[in-house]
């Protein structure tokens, strides 16, 4: 028996549970459908588990410079199945949370896979969903007014590099090691992959991060980028970039060894294990799209409007499947605004210069709006702020006065073009810096906002007022 619903949203990660709880607020009859667990990679592959594996590998770092805080403590020594258990726990907690709410909502999971119908004596119109359960049941059939695919994506790899997930890992795969390597190759300099070079290094693994482009972390302010690498070597990471990596060349063993060339030579690389972190592709395959007629353009993402509509205009979609920002919290508006759009809201498109982004290696790093680079591509004249954490004494305190904060203005007009920061805890500190954008502040409202002493914040202010020079420290 088919069943009626207002929306039906393809995917229960963060995005598309975030999107059915807004629709519930709005009164609409709403159903997800999940073929893994509700949360999504973020809670259950991603941003969750690597961080609480980052914050162990921090303590561990941490505790074993304990002596310059005056503190005296034996070896510390780590057990990973403990670190990995510890994990576990925080994601089942979270996970019990999400499912909570959807109760609270009166929202209707599905565990399973959905599959867009085409038009059918249930719907004139594509949109249609049959839902094949885990369980083994009976396939459910939903006939949704509208439908958000929110299906994520995966990670993916270079070709002719075939992923094992014993030696040849992506992130998947290395958040379920049961074991530290002794060493590690990590192919891709970007966002993931620096996490979890810090996060091993820290443990005490030796890494090797291979870079194709000629520096790390190629998508952040180019002095932000330049200052990790600088902190990362000073971990005993070996960055090697400019390199590409000859996939032909991988032996495997007891470990890996894989050659890649360099300034055009060629040089070999020897592990106990590899991760490769080049990107992600979204998940578009087994969900019918074939069955619609849904764009999948070049980039292997659906094409949407700026409402998140898709070519079947009752059809959205949000998330990693649309390419953009793949972050959760960008997820997460997309689904909502999509929500208030099907709901007749009339909301505001989310400006994406807006939103902040951060990685969360030590140190840390976090950015919102423009690099001065690209501020510089779009035809503005900059004046920019930086003030060194060296200046701020909590940062001393901390025993972290390592990094920056970068504020980039526009000349003509004092507008607030980016805000780039490195250091302790700057992941925390970024949204100060995500609501100047929003209320489209200058760095003098910045700089005249009172910062309280000491505190890192501080150092927000600080650059705001360098931009014109009128720092008084640093």
């Amino acid at each position: 028996m088919a069943k009626d619903y207002d929306l039906v949203i393809v995917g229960g990660g963060t995005g598309g549970y975030v999107a059915a709880i807004r629709a519930s607020q709005l009164g609409l009859k709403t159903a997800v459908i999940e073929k893994g667990k509700l949360g999504g990679t973020c809670l259950h592959q991603g941003c969750i588990p690597s961080k609480a594996l980052l914050r162990s590998a921090e303590v561990f770092r941490q505790t074993r410079e304990a002596e310059k805080y005056g503190i005296s403590v034996s070896e510390p020594a780590i057990d990973f199945l403990k670190v990995q258990e510890r994990k576990r726990n925080i994601i089942d907690t979270l996970h019990k949370g999400v499912q909570g709410l959807m109760k609270k909502g009166k929202i209707d999971v599905y565990h399973g896979t959905g599959r867009i119908l085409g038009p059918s004596i249930f719907s004139p119109t594509a949109g249609t969903i049959s839902v094949e359960l885990e369980d083994g049941g009976e396939n459910e059939m939903l006939v949704p007014k509208n439908v958000i695919i929110a299906t994520g994506s995966k990670p993916k790899s270079l070709p002719g590099l075939a992923l094992d997930g014993e030696l040849v890992m992506s992130s998947d795969h290395a958040l379920q090691m049961e074991e530290l390597p002794e060493s590690i190759v990590i192919v891709g300099g970007g966002v993931i992959g620096i996490e979890w070079a810090s996060m091993l290094a820290d443990f005490g693994v030796r890494v090797d991060v291979i870079e194709y482009l000629d520096r790390i972390l190629p998508t952040e302010d180019k002095d932000v980028a330049r200052e990790m690498a600088r902190q990362l070597k000073q971990k005993k990471i070996n960055i090697h970039t400019g390199a590409k990596v000859l996939p032909d060349s991988l032996q495997k063993g007891s470990g890996i060894e894989i050659s890649a060339e360099i300034n055009g030579k060629q040089e070999t690389f020897s592990a106990d294990k590899m991760l490769v972190s080049v990107g992600r592709e979204a998940n578009v395959t087994n969900i019918g799209l074939e069955n619609t007629d849904i764009v999948v353009d070049e980039r292997g993402v659906i094409k949407v409007n700026d409402a998140y509509q898709t070519k079947e205009s009752h059809i959205y979609a949000i998330g990693d499947v649309i390419g953009g920002m793949q972050l959760a919290h960008v997820a997460s508006h997309e689904g909502i605004k999509a929500v208030e759009h099907i709901a007749d809201h009339a909301p505001d498109p989310i400006r994406y210069e807006q939103v902040p982004s951060c990685i969360y290696s030590n140190p840390e790093a976090a950015s919102v709006g423009w690099t001065e680079d690209e501020a510089k591509e779009k035809g503005f004249q900059v004046k920019t702020g930086k003030i060194p954490f060296t200046a701020i004494g909590k940062a001393l305190v901390h025993g972290e006065s390592a990094g920056f904060v970068k504020v980039i203005a526009d000349q003509a007009t004092d507008d607030i073009l980016g805000i780039h920061m490195i250091g302790p805890h700057v992941t925390d500190m970024i949204s100060e810096a995500g609501l100047a954008k929003v209320l489209d502040a200058t760095p003098w409202e910045i700089g005249e906002t009172i910062h309280p002493h000491p505190t890192l914040s501080e150092a927000i202010g600080e650059a705001a007022l360098a931009v014109d020079g009128n720092q008084i420290h640093g």
